[in-house]
């Protein structure tokens, strides 16, 4: 039952409509003035956010042997709030418990909640509501497993073909704890931008080279698992970037991303996964090259940084006693 649905924008279109269900504090609304908004009856701006708002959200139970269709549920925001997650958890638990959907940390930091939100993808903890009706589907491209829960099984065994761990010829040392793993502030930087992304998998379901090769025997991994390969990469204390991307070219990883940045535009934590798989192309043709390590070199700039590191661990210097 799992491998039955496959959600795609084609197939959206298609979906039915089921008639809506009202909450009790509806009929309260029902009764509102639905004149002009300004005081006496004078027409005024309307409001920033509109208190009532449809809710249509895509619905699709394995065990009921029904095709999926599409629910309406009509709320009141001053009740729930203005942030999509906390419309969803509203309707969970005031009108319909059968919603189904993934949520955890409510900060945009685990990635749980990502799905389609009027017709983008994005965290629902962290996108507020926009005006008007609001329509939310799962990720597409995704197997269904319940409502808006997708099956991801396929995005992480992805992410694990890249190896996102560091990579030493003298690991052993560091996994008995005899030696320590430096790294230098300039070196720390080349990784901004990177080690932030919480795999939502919002930018690959909104890739048209993830929809057309991302579950065809790992021709493409999509730009969540590029841009960790990069991230790794570029570490200055991985030893094997030589190898990683031997093996990125033998797959064809690389050139089945057509730089369209729609991973960029998806990204809720605004990063630039199409520029990192970019900069990928150009080391795997050698115009673009890591840098030898600043610990390695033991060069001027390592020197100011472990010197300003040192100064700003031991914190201000403590006054002198005057000798009585």
């Amino acid at each position: 039952m799992l491998r039955n649905l496959r959600i795609n924008y084609r197939s959206w279109m298609n979906v039915p409509i089921r008639g809506i269900k009202m909450p009790a504090i509806i009929s309260k609304l029902m009764k509102k003035d639905k004149g002009g908004g300004g005081e006496k009856g004078s027409p005024g701006k309307p409001p920033p956010f509109e208190s009532d708002k449809c809710v249509s959200i895509f619905r699709y139970d394995p065990e009921e042997c029904e095709p999926p269709y599409i629910q309406q549920y009509e709320i009141d925001t001053k009740e729930s709030g203005h942030v999509v997650l906390d419309i969803l958890l509203y309707i969970k638990n005031e009108i319909d418990p059968t919603l189904t959907f993934r949520r955890s940390c409510r900060e945009g930091i685990c990635g749980s909640c990502a799905m389609n939100i009027n017709g983008k993808n994005g965290l629902a903890c962290i996108k507020s509501a926009p005006p008007g009706d609001l329509i939310i589907y799962p990720l597409p491209h995704l197997y269904v497993v319940k409502d808006l829960v997708t099956d991801l099984t396929n995005f992480y065994r992805q992410y694990k073909e890249i190896q996102p761990w560091l990579q030493r010829k003298d690991e052993k040392e560091f996994c008995e704890g005899t030696r320590q793993l430096k790294q230098s502030i300039r070196d720390r930087d080349k990784i901004e931008g990177m080690y932030e992304c919480v795999l939502c998998a919002c930018c690959s379901t909104s890739c048209p080279a993830y929809w057309w090769h991302g579950n065809q025997d790992d021709r493409f991994l999509g730009p969540a698992a590029l841009l960790h390969a990069y991230r790794w990469i570029i570490d200055s204390r991985d030893e094997f970037h030589c190898q990683r991307l031997e093996k990125l070219k033998s797959m064809w990883n690389l050139y089945r991303c057509h730089t369209i940045f729609n991973c960029t535009t998806a990204c809720p934590k605004h990063l630039n996964p199409g520029k990192l798989i970019s900069k990928l192309k150009l080391m795997a043709c050698d115009k673009l090259i890591k840098e030898i390590p600043d610990v390695e070199q033991d060069n001027e700039l390592y020197d100011a940084d472990e010197t300003a590191r040192k100064t700003a661990a031991a914190g201000p210097p403590k006054p002198k006693e005057k000798k009585k």
